[in-house]
């Protein structure tokens, strides 16, 4: 079997005798989005999209109505929990953009303390994807200041399916060896971005 592509509406895999399997999710597809929207790889949409998920094991998409009703949120909660995510989104993407890479995504993570909502978890490469601006090209793969590389090498060598597949029989996944010359690619690359970011040296 060979993975051809990915997304947040299917992978393809290719199979023997010239088949093709799909893996579809029910996360923001293309589909979903207003006519006239440039859907190419890697293209800007017209405004960031709130895409919640609830937190266990792995992500679970979850729609506005799911979490009202599982008593996840209240709708005002939901609300606020939609406009302060898009709001630290813009904040640092102007960040990200006068350092001169592109911000292309975000994952917040929020969480409960004496019922208040607080953000729960630390804001780094683990939970963006960061392009730089003078290599940005829509239709192509972007060069990666994130774990995108490690995402991508896992699914180019089987390993994410097999992931999707232990989680989807209930077994925890086991994480195979990463290469060396992945992990120093990986950490230079983070290195560079903290830099430009912030400002400081390491």
């Amino acid at each position: 079997m060979k993975f051809l592509t990915s997304g947040k509406v299917k992978d393809v895999y290719e199979l023997k005798d010239d088949l093709l399997l799909f893996k579809f999710s029910n996360r923001v597809s293309a589909y979903e989005l207003e006519n006239n929207v440039q859907t190419d790889l890697a293209a800007k949409l017209p405004r960031p999209i709130f895409d919640p998920t609830t937190k266990s094991t792995h992500d679970v998409p979850v729609s506005k109505e799911e979490s009202i009703s599982q008593k996840l949120v209240t709708n005002n909660e939901y609300d606020w929990l939609s406009d302060k995510s898009i709001q630290i989104y813009e904040t640092m993407a102007k960040i990200a953009d006068n350092s001169g890479f592109i911000l292309a995504d975000l994952k917040l993570e929020f969480g409960k303390l004496n019922n208040e909502i607080v953000l729960a978890d630390s804001i780094g490469p683990d939970e963006f994807r960061l392009w730089p601006k003078d290599e940005y090209k829509i239709g192509e793969t972007q060069q990666a200041y994130d774990k995108q590389l490690l995402r991508d090498w896992l699914t180019e060598n089987g390993y994410q399916k097999k992931f999707d597949d232990a989680r989807s029989s209930g077994n925890e996944p086991v994480a195979p060896p990463i290469p060396t010359n992945l992990i120093s690619k990986m950490t230079q690359r983070y290195v560079t971005a903290y830099q430009k970011l912030t400002g400081y040296t390491l």
